[in-house]
């Protein structure tokens, strides 16, 4: 089986929709995957505006509809009892701190650091983690310690919309790496694609593996260039 995540467009976080920017984002990636061929036979979507209008783009071009995932959301940070934290537990921030005062990304006790024991964002990675394998099993998969159990697979390729935080949680949690490595090391760019494989020999046990990464090529193009920088004009013009 074959899960193609997509973050989001560009969005309006105050009102939870994409701007007419990230509707361009969104429109670009459907029809990437649609040029691609990707043969997607459902697409998945966190509950978030942003990710279901980014969706649905995606689904004018497979006509396969879109199932809500709730628990795909976006993560939650900040302080657990008030006390102040390193920029309010922003995960994106707090990766890059580490970087740059020479610490280590793959600390595997991350969530006892200093840096993150305090920050809400340890229960929700958890969380996302264990939401995630109980999903993983409608599909023929059942978690086994690190590595995943291989049933009768329901479905070959799918897409999940949602966020590059949430991916960052659920990546962590299937390649067994610390949540910190993935903020710093992937961290999506808007509608940028990340293919996880999970191998369908069944009765055997298997890790995923990566086929694709971050991938938002279909947003660099020069005629996406042009329309990128006068939406830009516009945006910065209004403000």
């Amino acid at each position: 089986m074959r899960i193609i995540f997509v973050r989001h467009g560009h969005p309006n976080y105050e009102k939870d929709c994409l701007t007419d920017l990230g509707v361009l984002h969104a429109k670009a990636v459907a029809q990437r995957l649609k040029n691609d061929n990707e043969p997607i036979e459902k697409i998945f979507s966190s509950t978030c505006g942003r990710a279901l209008e980014t969706a649905s783009f995606i689904d004018s071009k497979f006509g396969v509809g879109v199932v809500d995932l709730d628990f795909m959301r976006e993560i939650k940070w900040g302080s657990v009892d008030g006390d102040p934290i390193f920029d309010d537990g922003h995960p994106w921030n707090t990766s890059s701190y580490i970087v740059e005062n020479g610490g280590s990304l793959l600390d595997f006790a991350w969530q006892k650091s200093d840096l993150y024991k305090n920050n809400k964002v340890v229960s929700c990675v958890e969380k996302m983690g264990t939401d995630f394998d109980n999903w993983l099993k409608d599909f023929g998969y059942v978690r086994e310690g690190d590595y995943y159990r291989v049933g009768d697979v329901k479905n070959h390729t799918i897409s999940l919309v949602s966020h590059g935080g949430a991916s960052s949680a659920v990546f962590s949690h299937l390649f067994n790496l610390p949540f910190p490595f993935l903020c710093y090391a992937i961290c999506p760019d808007y509608t940028a694609i990340t293919i996880v494989h999970f191998s369908e020999r069944k009765g055997n046990l298997i890790a995923p593996k990566f086929e694709l990464v971050n991938d938002a090529r279909h947003i660099r193009n020069e005629e996406f260039r042009i329309k990128n920088e006068e939406l830009n004009k516009k945006i910065e013009f209004k403000m």
